[in-house]
């Protein structure tokens, strides 16, 4: 699991529950899914996404 610094959590955690599909990440400027719409979406798509709902977790030998 990627670890998140306070600020964006604390960003994540308003976004979902506001029912918001992103939020913007406070360090580096990326819109980031929130686990709210991952979970919405209903499947796991094996990208590594910092919230997922699945438990997937990408290796850092993958590309």
């Amino acid at each position: 699991m990627q670890k998140v610094d306070a600020t964006a959590e604390k960003r994540h955690q308003q976004a979902c529950f506001q029912k918001q599909d992103s939020y913007t990440d406070p360090i580096t400027g990326y819109m980031v899914f929130t686990h709210y719409f991952l979970q919405a979406r209903g499947y796991c798509c094996q990208n590594g996404c910092r919230h997922c709902p699945y438990g997937f977790e990408k290796n850092e030998d993958e590309n």
